[in-house]
């Protein structure tokens, strides 16, 4: 389902600021090279990641999702100086490519990558984080959310991707897939949290922004 039309793509991508060259090549690479290229956060959603990052000036930055390494150079351009992005992916197949690009944009010293199940690395993390930005398979959005909580500063935000999924949480319950229905719940228990507040924005595939209060 088209959720937003081609040409206000192409308007948003004329009026946001551009990819530099390192991101270009980041973006070309993944759409030659890798799998289900439509992952990547790309312009307007990564310069978005980027912007919250400027403003929130994290000290503590943890993305559950890596792929190929885009969205957390967004991330880890706002942080403060000192300040640590932890990415976690199951795939270690890509930690390479990762690591290439966050070199070339000269963030590989802020950002620290863990290989396992995120569910996992998140458990282990001994650290308090102003910013999570959730992007791992959608089924794990709810047991994410609350592992995350209780590490997330009072203040503090999370962002969470696909919760539009390709527009298939529109559809009568009956005719959505297991990842839109995971979206829904999703959304329904962030609704359902006194302790939260959140604004669903419409950009590229649907981004929840949920405050701690």
């Amino acid at each position: 389902m088209e959720l937003i039309p081609v040409a206000v793509e192409q308007f948003s991508e004329k009026y946001t600021t551009p990819e530099n060259e390192a991101m270009y090549k980041l973006h070309r690479e993944t759409y030659l090279k890798v799998e289900l290229p439509h992952m990547l956060s790309g312009q307007v959603q990564g310069q978005f990641l980027s912007m919250v990052s400027h403003m929130i000036r994290p000290m503590r930055v943890l993305e559950l999702g890596t792929y190929t390494g885009y969205s957390a150079i967004c991330l880890a351009q706002g942080l403060q100086p000192g300040g640590i992005l932890h990415t976690v992916d199951i795939n270690e197949e890509l930690e390479a490519l990762c690591q290439k690009y966050w070199e070339l944009t000269g963030t590989a010293d802020k950002i620290k990558m863990h290989i396992g199940k995120a569910a996992n690395v998140v458990a282990s993390l001994d650290e308090v984080f102003d910013l999570v930005f959730i992007d791992a398979d959608k089924a794990g959005y709810e047991h994410y959310y609350d592992l995350v909580w209780e590490k997330l500063r009072p203040g503090g935000f999370i962002l969470a991707d696909n919760v539009l999924y390709h527009g298939q949480v529109l559809l009568p319950a009956d005719q959505q897939g297991s990842q839109a229905k995971a979206m829904v719940k999703f959304c329904e228990k962030v609704l359902a949290d006194d302790r939260a507040e959140q604004v669903l924005l419409t950009i590229r595939d649907g981004v929840l922004l949920i405050r701690k209060k």
